[in-house]
């Protein structure tokens, strides 16, 4: 654990964000399950929460990004990177996506689940976060390119990160028939049917079939 000293440690000033933010998110989903998600106002939002109006829009310039914004996918990205060089591109993100679960207190893994369980619930959700899933599969298949030293705009550096997305959203729709089934060992569960595909985009061999010179 970083120490006070320690220059990765987050300043006051960007601790003192994360909580307003995470204050604003705590509100609303509050909100949300008491009210339901189209009945609830931002301006409901902004006084439960004791914030400005301002304060709000800084932080979450619509309504949906209230439930669609975490710090989650960055911090994915960086824990990827930071994996044993032996393992695929798959199992790497398996690593990375456990390492940052287990790292979540409980309030903040029922938060994250909460909020998945709104975004599958609610069409207006689902199509806000097909613009946040472009973005994320360009960051990974970045990563991955990075990782397996290969150009990003690799075919299979492409395919394996639509695939690992594919799989991570193949996995949500469980949490509409078990609202208590954990999320990260369904996603971990899917991204593991990948692994053999996965492995082939590692070794860069002329027998590997995604791999072509």
């Amino acid at each position: 654990m970083p120490s006070p000293t320690d220059p990765a440690m987050p300043g006051l000033r960007e601790r003192k964000k994360a909580r307003t933010r995470a204050a604003i998110q705590t509100h609303a989903l509050r909100l949300f399950r008491e009210q339901g998600y189209h009945a609830t106002t931002i301006e409901q939002i902004i006084d439960a929460a004791e914030v400005s109006e301002t304060t709000f829009f800084r932080y979450f310039p619509t309504k949906e990004d209230v439930v669609l914004q975490d710090d989650l996918d960055p911090l994915i990205i960086e824990a990827f990177h930071d994996q044993p060089a032996d393992l695929t591109p798959i199992q790497a993100i398996r690593a990375a996506i456990r390492q940052q679960f287990e790292a979540l207190t409980p309030r903040q893994r029922q938060a994250v689940q909460e909020r998945t369980s709104l975004i599958i619930a609610e069409p207006a959700l689902r199509a806000a976060m097909l613009d946040q899933i472009s973005q994320t599969m360009l960051l990974l298949a970045d990563a991955i390119a990075e990782r397996t030293r290969r150009p990003k705009d690799d075919l299979a550096v492409r395919t394996i990160a639509g695939s690992a997305i594919g799989a991570m959203l193949a996995a949500l729709p469980t949490l509409t028939e078990d609202p208590h089934a954990d999320l990260s060992s369904l996603v971990d569960q899917a991204l593991g049917y990948l692994d053999p595909i996965s492995a082939h985009i590692s070794g860069a061999t002329a027998s590997n079939p995604l791999i072509t010179s």
